[in-house]
């Protein structure tokens, strides 16, 4: 029912409901109005960090490089709008290892995760700022974007929401692990 909305958009959201889906003209109406909330993660990352291109072409967006073993740290901020609450199911940051199929968005796969929860479900009335660490964290694949596929490593904050849908966003970064370069074995001789 549209008892909660002004009238002049009671029709456009039966339409839009009818003919995309109730979650879409719920996040039409939550767009109109705006969020209770947003978020924001990091990396934190020293100053002379390298970074590397994300995509195949080497322009466009980059992300910091890390390797095996080496921790992975940064800060996530949930922010609230003056004067409002949110209801919330809990706070999560995850170490996500992921192989995309790029010719199906539908396919891919989560070949290593770890998760840290930030804050227990319940009500939150102010912003909030939480420091997040992954020690010694495992990373045997390097980052790849290939014209099939892609293997990436990223963060993902989430605030879970029980009737809402969740708020989630992500952040890149590259992983390239060094190793020495293979000896050079010139005692094999061919025959001629």
């Amino acid at each position: 029912s549209c008892t909660r909305v002004p009238h002049f958009l009671c029709l456009p959201l039966r339409r839009l409901a009818w003919a995309q889906g109730k979650k879409q003209a719920m996040s039409m109406l939550g767009g109109l109005f705006g969020s209770v909330c947003t978020i924001d993660v990091t990396l934190d990352a020293e100053s002379n960090r390298k970074t590397a291109p994300l995509g195949r072409d080497r322009k466009g967006e980059r992300a910091y490089i890390y390797t095996d073993g080496e921790d992975v740290a940064g800060t996530a901020v949930v922010s609230i709008r003056p004067g409002k609450k949110l209801d919330h199911q809990g706070v999560k940051v995850e170490l996500i290892g992921q192989v995309d199929m790029l010719n199906d968005k539908s396919s891919s796969y989560d070949f290593f995760s770890i998760t840290k929860d930030l804050e227990p479900p319940g009500s939150m009335y102010e912003s909030k700022q939480y420091k997040w660490k992954f020690g010694a964290v495992d990373k045997q694949n390097e980052t790849y974007s290939g014209i099939n596929c892609r293997l990436r490593y990223f963060v993902r904050l989430t605030v879970l929401r029980g009737f809402g849908s969740n708020i989630s966003r992500e952040i890149d970064m590259v992983v390239q692990n060094l190793y020495p370069q293979p000896e050079l074995n010139n005692t094999i001789k061919m025959e001629q």
